[in-house]
């Protein structure tokens, strides 16, 4: 900022010599020190709190934009079309390579078997509520 070189810092010592005393001077030089350290203290921490405010706007811009764009909907309607496209080629037979092996088929062997099941379904009742009568018939 200020372009101070070793010739100024010597004429601004000579001056400050002269002025204040060679008694005060240590002193002077301490004290102006202390104020030093504590200005650019102040200022870093004012820098720091500046830099924190940027980012949080900018943060609450992103959050802002992704909400608009709503990713998430996006996402959920593209595999729910994807899973409705899945399961009506399996069920209406067109040729879905991904469908799982019948127990009668050639070349089929348990373990393969065992993994195409598929989850078990269990009821949600609670222990020890009454059976729903819909569901146990």
């Amino acid at each position: 900022m200020f372009d101070v070189g070793f010739q100024e810092l010597v004429m601004i010592a000579l001056v400050a010599l002269v002025v204040v005393g060679p008694e005060r001077l240590p002193r002077l030089v301490r004290t102006a020190g202390l104020w030093l350290g504590r200005g650019r203290r102040i200022l870093g921490s004012v820098k720091a709190e500046i830099d924190r405010e940027l980012k949080a706007d900018e943060l609450k811009e992103i959050l802002r934009k992704q909400a608009a764009s709503n990713p998430l909907t996006t996402i959920l309607e593209d595999t729910g079309s994807m899973v409705t496209r899945s399961l009506t080629g399996i069920g209406t037979g067109g040729g879905n390579t991904d469908a799982p092996i019948k127990a009668g088929q050639a070349g089929a062997s348990a373990p393969v078997q065992a993994q195409t099941a598929g989850p078990t379904v269990h009821s949600a009742t609670a222990p020890g509520a009454a059976p729903d009568p819909k569901t146990d018939a």
